[in-house]
């Protein structure tokens, strides 16, 4: 076997002009990308010597559609079974994958080929009218500004955002024998939890609990389980590695992609450390899933190891060739191979080896303890949980979810009458929605069914490239150039910037993918109304005048302040 690689991609559309023939049923025109000329003569004489070619570019429609250009380039027989898949790189996935080889699948090359020009057409009409009224250099995308438009509207939200005042109460009472106080908190005079607006509310609640009786009403017992995590699909890696290790989604994928095409580790040569991290499924092979359950009784014990695991409980369709996103051999457990790793690499793939052990143990019990008090009608409620068997948490905590548990006092019973020591007021006010970052950002779009594991990660990244959206200590927000762009957006391609649109056609690309739908029908329909809008736009919006920023810098030549601009390669 001789293993070279084409480097991605090797045909695409033109860059200097739109490459779709409008006129021809929309035939995209591919030509081959500049500076692959010698790559690909140096391809044809290896392929020439081989008795057999295999195609093992990435396990998705990107990947297939790279395999696809490739056969054309090589002229390759198209119907031969000379398409090969693997989820991970290790020896036995690889080998199983030959045995496996099938042809290419066209459904797959037909969803990649539809994307690529729907947003090829977005961009190349609608850029152009971008540059005539506001500047040149911006470009729109499909996907791309439909994000752009939910970070704004919540920029909206938050300006027109007006704060409620409310307040708290809360009594602390003295135990015998105990160093800390019970801490309850107000909830009502009724069953009704109640919210106390206004200073003037809350000093007649106090006026009315002056010299009452505090007693205990009723106290109850229970367990709470809280479930093993899911393993990563791509959206959640990106969240998880946000929140836990600050990593924009750009670094996750990009280390991520290191931990997959393998590593160096002493003694194992190059190896695969992850399975493929473009995937949107929590599916775990059955081999994997057998050994991870060994190596958790041999570590932690028999108790530990899950008796079901948890399924994805969302309904919409899920690419489900991939598996999630996991360790490729359970023994190599993080701190072992450290050495092997940089830095940022180790804190991910602990990340991710952490996560996959955690979704095959037991879940996490907790011993829950509620007080109800009474005084005069008015109730007033403790709650606390104590940790009885920690299940998956002894190798991984989640981020989000700290417990706010109070402390369990034992002994107390119905009917005692409790020692007030102090009843404690303070006010607060409503806050307005947070900003999006790059992690909600990912989540949001995931829930809306924008984008796909593989565009999510590039289309935030493009937006805070292009300066539409400026990142401040992890928050997105919008620029002046952002709003302007948008509003353009919002104004004369309404349908575009849909969110509805956009996730209905992603379920258009996804019904191609299974042969349901011919991809030139989506082209073909979506084409005459865009065509519309552009030239309605041209003629009908106002150009917008963006000042640019100016310096403290004074220009040698004319004395004049010198201005900040922007090109290809960042601001100078």
């Amino acid at each position: 076997y001789e293993v070279v690689a084409s480097n991605g991609h090797v045909r695409d559309l033109p860059k200097s002009q739109m490459g779709i023939d409008v006129e021809n049923d929309f035939e995209p025109k591919y030509i081959t990308i500049r500076g692959k000329g010698e790559l690909l003569s140096k391809l044809r004489k290896e392929v020439k010597k081989a008795d057999k070619v295999y195609l093992a570019t990435d396990p998705d429609r990107e990947g297939e559609a790279i395999s696809w250009h490739l056969s054309h380039v090589l002229k390759l027989d198209n119907d031969a079974p000379n398409r090969i898949v693997f989820n991970e790189i290790t020896k036995n996935a690889v080998k199983s994958s030959i045995k496996q080889a099938r042809k290419i699948d066209m459904n797959l090359v037909d969803a990649q080929q539809a994307r690529r020009v729907l947003d090829r057409m977005v961009g190349y009409t609608i850029s152009p009218l971008l540059w005539n009224k506001i500047k040149r250099g911006l470009s729109a995308g499909r996907v791309q500004s439909v994000a752009l438009r939910i970070i704004c509207d919540r920029e909206e939200e938050i300006n027109s955002f007006i704060p409620e005042e409310y307040w708290n109460l809360e009594a602390e009472f003295v135990l015998d024998g105990k160093k800390q106080p019970l801490v309850a908190k107000y909830i009502g005079k009724d069953k009704n939890k109640t919210t106390i607006g206004s200073e003037a509310e809350i000093n007649s609640i106090l006026d009315e609990l002056n010299g009452a009786e505090y007693v205990i009403r009723e106290i109850k017992r229970g367990e709470r389980i809280r479930k093993s995590p899911l393993p990563f699909t791509t959206s959640t890696l990106q969240q998880e590695a946000a929140k836990t290790l600050n990593f924009s989604t750009k670094k996750t994928m990009q280390l991520a992609q290191q931990l997959y095409e393998g590593i160096e580790i002493k003694g194992y040569g190059s190896v695969g450390l992850i399975t493929y991290l473009r995937t949107d499924s929590v599916r775990i092979s059955d081999e994997a899933d057998a050994a991870v359950k060994q190596f958790i009784e041999e570590t932690y014990g028999k108790e530990y190891v899950a008796s079901q695991t948890g399924s994805n409980r969302s309904g919409k369709k899920i690419q489900d060739a991939h598996e999630a996103i996991r360790p490729t051999n359970v023994q190599f457990v993080p701190s072992e191979i450290k050495d092997s790793l940089s830095r940022d690499q180790y804190r991910l793939y602990q990340l991710i080896w952490k996560r996959f052990v955690a979704s095959r143990m037991q879940p996490a019990k907790y011993e829950t303890f509620s007080i109800g008090i009474e005084a005069n009608g008015l109730r007033f409620s403790s709650n606390a949980s104590r940790l009885v068997f920690d299940g998956f948490l002894t190798v991984y905590t989640p981020e989000e979810e700290e417990e706010e548990s109070g402390i369990i006092f034992d002994g107390l019973k119905e009917g005692e009458e409790l020692s007030l020591l102090q009843l404690k007021k303070s006010q607060h006010f409503t806050q307005p929605p947070p900003h999006y970052t790059e992690a909600s950002m990912v989540k949001t779009l995931e829930e809306l069914g924008i984008g796909r594991p593989s565009t999510i990660a590039p289309t935030i990244t493009t937006l805070i490239t292009r300066r539409y959206v400026a990142k401040e200590n992890k928050n997105l927000y919008v620029t002046e150039l952002g709003e302007a762009v948008n509003n353009i957006m919002k104004t004369a391609f309404p349908s575009i910037v849909d969110v509805n649109f956009t996730a209905n056609m992603e379920s258009l690309l996804d019904c191609v993918e299974d042969g349901t739908v011919n991809w030139k029908t989506i082209v073909s329909n979506f084409y005459p109304d865009l065509e519309e809008a552009v030239n309605n736009a041209h003629n009908e919006l106002e150009k917008i005048q963006i000042e640019d920023e100016v310096s403290d810098e004074k220009c040698q030549l004319c004395g004049r302040y010198m201005v900040i601009k922007y090109g290809p390669h960042g601001k100078f």
